[in-house]
């Protein structure tokens, strides 16, 4: 009789030693699609008996439309009942094999994740267990009451926080009327106006394998992780893929936007659309950022704001690209009497930065720290298939991995001068603060 206590305890075990060895080389990632349409991408890894899939979906929050919330409480329905298993009989199941088991959604995606002992005793079942999952959800009217009273509740309790105020906030302001300006959680009015059949469509609509991609990093081979993908696509309809999202406009001028809460800390937010994945400019911004602000204490934003002047614990910037560009954010935090000159300093800090770029000093520190980490992010199969999977979900060369750090360290100071003069506009940008009253 298997052990599920065994079995949690070997992952555990496995999960540290995969951790703690760090890939000398980058992997080779193998592509095809199943019979039905779905997209995979794999690597064996062979050293450990374990096996991580993850099955992404274009079925994120930017395909609400009018019902913000409509993604992410469909994605979180799906394991509350499939075939003939209510919730608690697939989670007792998963626990039985000693498998591990999540779902979240995003902006741009559907996500679930399973990770298993490579063993048919364990695998086999466990995969059975998901395709019934993604293929014959039936989503049952008890679990969508109760998931939807529990995302009104998280709804409510975003209301206290000055943090999702503000995120809020910075969305709407630098998307408007765009599919990405809907928080994925949803509103109050969104939420409470749906109703299980605007699940059922969408779930009909999205969850589809041409929709789908199938990412496999583990103790399999070719033959068996093409059984795997056929087992998990095998189910599903071919349907087609989403539509292509409306682009992206840019602001035309600076917009600031001031909410008062009752906080001693006040939440500054400027930013503006930054990229999308696969951009021609992404390893320039992303070299320049990390000197910006991307590089934690020592970035070029936390020591004027933070080091030199005590106005924050921590100030920061990143580019958040996705299947349409994605976020440019600044971000910081400071005492409500401070605010002003936090802001004064951030905003002079990336207008110089944008006008005059990075020291050469700077960009060879800049460039030892990304390509010296690198191995680290690529250091276990979890870290491994979240690569994969963004590389098979936003059509990136498959050897996106292999020439990582040589696209690092071709970034010259001249190029970072001249992408972010192109795409990054302190005069436009947007600014949301939140915070009490000076």
């Amino acid at each position: 009789m298997f052990n599920k206590s065994v079995a949690n305890k070997c992952l555990v075990f496995i999960s540290l030693i995969l951790l703690t060895n760090i890939c000398l080389a980058s992997p080779t990632i193998q592509h095809w699609t199943t019979d039905n349409g779905a997209r995979v991408y794999f690597v064996p890894a062979t050293e450990l008996p374990i096996v991580d899939v993850q099955i992404i979906f274009d079925a994120g929050a930017a395909r609400d439309g009018d019902k913000s919330g409509l993604a992410l409480l469909t994605n979180a329905m799906l394991p509350e009942g499939a075939g003939d298993m209510d919730a608690n009989t697939i989670a007792e199941r998963f626990d039985n094999l000693g498998v591990q088991f999540t779902n979240s959604a995003r902006r741009d995606m559907s996500v679930y994740k399973i990770r298993s002992l490579s063993g048919p005793e364990q695998l086999n079942p466990a995969m059975e267990i998901l395709a019934t999952i993604l293929a014959s959800a039936t989503i049952p009217e008890n679990a969508f009451k109760r998931e939807k009273n529990r995302l009104l509740i998280g709804i409510e309790g975003q209301k206290q926080s000055p943090g999702a105020i503000a995120g809020k906030a910075f969305y709407k302001a630098v998307y408007g009327s765009h599919p990405y300006s809907n928080m994925p959680s949803g509103n109050e009015k969104s939420v409470k106006a749906l109703k299980r059949k605007d699940l059922v469509d969408f779930y009909n609509q999205y969850y589809v394998a041409k929709n789908a991609v199938i990412s496999i990093v583990g103790d399999l081979d070719r033959n068996k992780a093409a059984a795997l993908a056929e087992l998990l696509a095998g189910k599903l309809k071919s349907g087609e893929h989403a539509a292509k999202l409306p682009d992206v406009t840019n602001p035309t001028k600076a917009n600031l936007t001031r909410i008062n809460h009752p906080s001693t800390q006040t939440h500054v937010l400027v930013g503006q659309p930054g990229i999308k994945r696969g951009d021609a400019d992404y390893f320039t911004l992303y070299v320049g950022n990390h000197i910006l602000g991307g590089n934690g204490l020592v970035s070029r934003l936390s020591n004027e704001i933070r080091e030199k002047r005590g106005l924050s614990y921590s100030a920061y910037s990143y580019f958040s690209p996705m299947r349409k560009p994605g976020p440019f954010q600044i971000g910081l935090q400071t005492k409500n009497d401070k605010t002003d000159e936090a802001l004064k300093v951030l905003r002079n800090t990336v207008t110089d930065f944008v006008d005059k770029g990075p020291t050469k000093k700077e960009l060879d520190a800049s460039k030892k720290n990304i390509t010296g980490g690198f191995a680290l992010r690529i250091s276990s199969n979890k870290k491994l298939l979240e690569y994969i999977a963004m590389i098979g979900f936003y059509d990136l060369p498959l050897d996106y991995l292999d020439n990582f750090n040589n696209n690092i360290q071709s970034i010259t100071l001249e190029q970072i001068k001249d992408a972010f003069k192109r795409r990054v506009h302190p005069d436009k940008m947007v600014t949301i603060i939140v915070g009490g009253a000076t």
